[in-house]
């Protein structure tokens, strides 16, 4: 791919690593006296990884939930939604998830976008109306294409990577309805590993010193700046 959003983690493997969770990841192990290696994996295959011992870190964008948390720790980082965004030219008209019924939906897999699109379709159809036609993807890139192509009518992702899809369109594609959903991401580690104490230490000096500010400010994305991570701070 030729654009890659800015929170989403790529591999060394012949493409270039960038964006705000790479940049960070670096800045983490430089604080921590630890040499980071990225690896490329699948969204929903990264969490089973950490759990398993493939890997050590989870910096993807993860939105830090109870369910998540029954597998992982996070130590948080930033605060993101869910927005909706579509083609500029012919959209349909979205105010929010009620307004999905009927539509073709894309979103990548292992996301609390696809959790939420699908039980979108099984509140629709309970109430009469057409199902939402969720369309799901092995990575973000494949839903943007799908939208972009006709093939989805509207696709959701964190509000971050849509705002970035957005920009980078040139305005073929536009964000509709409102984001909805803000919560902490969170850099997600084993349970049996007790990095997050450490981790949690370390994220705090960044934005002592003010790497993180200049990470994010890099990015476009210091909207979602916090000032108070913590461990494990989701919501019941």
């Amino acid at each position: 791919d030729a654009i890659y959003p800015p929170n989403e983690f790529f591999a060394t493997d012949g493409k270039t690593v960038v964006g705000m969770d790479p940049d960070l990841a670096r800045a983490l192990g430089t604080v921590m006296g630890l040499k980071v290696t990225i690896v490329n994996a699948s969204f929903d295959s990264i969490l089973p990884g950490l759990a398993s011992g493939h890997y050590d870190l989870g910096v993807s964008s993860f939105t830090d939930t109870k369910d998540r948390e029954q597998i992982v720790d996070f130590v948080t980082y930033f605060s993101a939604g869910t927005s909706f965004f579509e083609k500029s030219a012919g959209g349909p008209p979205v105010t929010g998830l009620g307004s999905l019924c009927g539509l073709k939906v894309a979103v990548e897999k292992g996301t609390t976008q696809a959790v939420d699109a699908q039980t979108q379709s099984d509140r629709c159809a309970a109430q009469g109306h057409q199902a939402v036609a969720v369309a799901v993807f092995p990575d973000q890139s494949s839903a943007n294409l799908a939208l972009v192509s006709g093939r989805a009518d509207v696709a959701m992702a964190d509000s971050p990577l849509a705002d970035y899809q957005v920009k980078q369109s040139h305005g073929t594609l536009k964000l509709v309805g409102p984001t909805y959903g803000t919560a902490p991401y969170g850099i997600a580690m084993s349970k049996t590993g007790h990095l997050a104490p450490a981790l949690l230490a370390a994220v705090k000096a960044l934005m002592a010193d003010g790497s993180y500010t200049r990470i994010l400010d890099r990015w476009g994305v210091s909207h979602g700046a916090i000032t108070d991570p913590v461990i494990n701070s989701a919501a019941g």
